[in-house]
């Protein structure tokens, strides 16, 4: 059975790697599957939302770009998943260039180059 994944990412800057996973997630091989939970719409009770979402899911895949550093949202739902017990990982945005962390991330926590292999990898728990 597929993992569950949630993806968090920065909206601003990085809904077409977003979009680049989802449809990775599409593969004949792919150990996981991606439902579009993306709140598009801030409302008060988003980050309640963001939680039944993340509570959900089996892992959490954290897109790191350029900005992710001062994307709040992510931050907060990197929170989220570190209070709930989610499994996460973070995943480099673009080759050549390393991703920045959200600012809840824990000095530990390794951005990960994204190949399919890594991915499907991660996914499945190597870190």
């Amino acid at each position: 059975m597929p993992k569950r994944v949630f993806v968090s990412f920065d909206y601003d800057y990085d809904k077409t790697l977003k979009d680049f996973l989802i449809g990775q997630a599409k593969n004949p091989d792919s150990p996981f599957e991606i439902h579009d939970w993306s709140i598009k719409e801030a409302s008060p009770d988003w980050k309640d939302k963001a939680r039944a979402r993340i509570r959900a899911s089996d892992v959490v895949v954290v897109i790191c770009g350029d900005h992710t550093d001062k994307a709040v949202g992510v931050a907060i739902e990197l929170t989220i998943a570190q209070e709930e017990g989610i499994d996460y990982f973070l995943l480099n945005g673009y080759t050549g260039r390393t991703g920045k962390k959200p600012t809840t991330a824990k000095g530990s926590d390794k951005v990960y180059k994204w190949t399919w292999d890594n991915l499907k990898a991660l996914v499945g728990g190597s870190r």
